[in-house]
């Protein structure tokens, strides 16, 4: 019988790792998903690059190698490396989805997050350093952003719009993708092979959420996956616009929408649920592998379970206000907080070179 990880696949669902290491690639396991589990793709962010490069020796030989470079240039050198050799093994799964899947992304420096220009000018300079059509570009959804996102896919650059946290937002980040798109089209450019995904982070607001209502309300651990079905709504909406639907007749993909942070963060919750409880069609979820690992073990398919549900997430989030509590505000401050945590891990990531190549 078909575990839940093959079921949210046929649903509609591409089942994407949270995760890469170097020691991944080396020791097949990362292939063994592929094989075994139905996952057709990799995101990345600076902390797991962090993790991965300052608790591993496989990278010391390199970082000494190139002890000369800049530390920037050495990180570049280690990350490019390591999204390069994971595209080639996504290869066959990029080719049997036509691009839609076997994507890997890698992030500009998390510093740029308000920075348009130097966002812009890395993202190109990545998509030609790793040079793999199954790359994905990783832009915050800051405000300064969003031109980024529109910027890089008119370039030809497929895009990961990562740290977005609320509806309100999300609607500016599919808003710059078709913008991206039409200025593609207006340059008499082909638009059919790009491909982007808009990562709306999950549960971090549940974390924020649950500390300001009391122990026993009913609303507890339920915001974050109303605020993601609202999102879906969001998404559903621009599917059926008059703007969407001009772009797909000249060849556009559609922007999937991609449910990140899917780790439960309280451990009272079914490490499942974030996962679970968000399967529709043309969406991605990317999972820690812990929470595959649950998913695969214990998860319980029921098909759909965000359509149905747009009605009644509109009426969780009306109680939450009715509450006193500001969805807005928390967004706001995650989406601020998200960027900060980044940057931490990539200074984090700085130090552990340094430290190896003797700077």
């Amino acid at each position: 019988m078909d575990n839940a990880l093959s079921q949210i696949s046929k649903a509609g669902v591409a089942v994407w790792l949270d995760d890469l290491s170097r020691e991944r690639l080396k020791n097949h396991s990362l292939e063994k998903l592929i094989k075994e589990d139905n996952v057709v793709g990799v995101t990345t962010n600076p902390s797991i690059f962090s993790s991965a490069i300052g608790k591993s020796d496989l990278y010391r030989n390199d970082i000494v190698k190139h002890k000369d470079k800049t530390i920037e240039e050495i990180i570049t050198i280690l990350t490019t490396d390591d999204v390069r050799n994971a595209c080639d093994l996504f290869s066959q799964t990029f080719a049997s989805t036509q691009g839609r899947d076997g994507r890997i992304s890698i992030e500009v420096d998390p510093r740029f997050a308000r920075d348009a220009k130097s966002s812009i000018l890395q993202g190109i300079q990545l998509w030609k350093l790793i040079d793999r059509p199954n790359l994905l570009i990783k832009v915050p959804a800051t405000t300064e952003g969003l031109p980024v996102i529109s910027k890089l896919i008119s370039e030809g650059i497929s895009v990961n719009v990562t740290l977005i946290f609320s509806v309100a937002r999300y609607r500016q980040v599919l808003d710059a993708f078709a913008t991206g798109l039409e200025n593609r089209l207006s340059a008499d450019n082909s638009i059919s092979d790009i491909h982007s995904v808009a990562s709306f982070f999950i549960s971090r607001i549940d974390s924020e959420v649950d500390k300001q209502l009391p122990t026993d309300s009913e609303l507890k651990g339920n915001i974050a996956i109303a605020n993601a079905t609202m999102a879906y709504d969001a998404f559903l909406n621009f599917e059926q616009s008059e703007r969407w639907q001009t772009l797909v007749a000249k060849g556009g993909n559609i922007q999937r929408p991609l449910w990140a942070s899917t780790g439960v963060k309280d451990p009272a919750y079914d490490p499942t649920r974030y996962v679970m409880l968000l399967v529709a069609r043309d969406t991605v979820n990317t999972m820690p592998e812990g929470t595959l690992d649950a998913v695969r073990q214990s998860g319980v398919y029921t098909g759909d379970t965000i359509t149905p549900n747009i009605l009644s997430a509109k009426s969780t989030l009306g109680k939450l206000a009715l509450v006193g509590i500001d969805l807005e505000k928390i967004t706001n401050f995650l989406e601020s907080d998200g960027v900060s945590k980044f940057e931490a891990a990539w200074l984090d990531l700085m130090n552990s070179i340094k430290t190896v190549s003797g700077k």
